[in-house]
């Protein structure tokens, strides 16, 4: 088994491996290092992160910026995304991004995505056994500490057999 997926597994369970997995994500994903985005909880097919009310997180208001919604948002579709399907057949990619704001971010906010086997079946593996590829929308929503639907974003990501791809990589 590949480091990076038992630590993923071991994450599920223990806040030690959690931090271990943020602290590696921060790392491995350096665009994301100054937001702070975090890993909270972690499912077989659910993904909870927080984006931290702190000053590179600001707009010019000292709201949570818009941008950095939007990243957050792509980062937990598609980090849950990876997680579950086998990153050595399908390539993903995101084709669009769409927001919707519903309310201004003056404290912590978290993101969440959920989906189910039978989606990821529905949606992704048994449409690329006929298509070249497929796109998919992802829904996440993201809340303050106190509740307020902050956004609304749907993620398309675009998802290909490698051995359907035309680009070198």
């Amino acid at each position: 088994m590949f480091e990076a997926t038992k630590i993923l597994e071991k994450a599920k369970h223990s806040a030690f491996y959690l931090k271990v997995l943020n602290w590696s994500l921060a790392r491995m994903i350096p665009f994301n290092k100054p937001h702070g985005f975090e890993v909270i909880e972690i499912e077989d097919y659910r993904l909870k992160t927080l984006m931290p009310y702190k000053r590179s997180n600001f707009n010019h208001i000292r709201g949570l910026h818009a941008c950095g919604l939007a990243t957050i948002s792509e980062f937990t579709t598609g980090f849950l995304l990876l997680s579950l399907l086998d990153m050595k057949k399908y390539r993903i990619i995101m084709q669009r991004l769409e927001m919707n704001y519903h309310y201004q971010g003056k404290m912590d906010a978290t993101a969440e995505f959920a989906i189910s086997p039978e989606w990821l079946e529905e949606e992704i593996v048994k449409p690329l056994q006929s298509q070249e590829a497929v796109v998919v929308p992802c829904e996440v929503k993201i809340h303050d500490a106190k509740g307020n639907h902050l956004t609304t974003g749907t993620i398309f990501w675009q998802f290909k057999n490698w051995d359907k791809v035309k680009t070198k990589v």
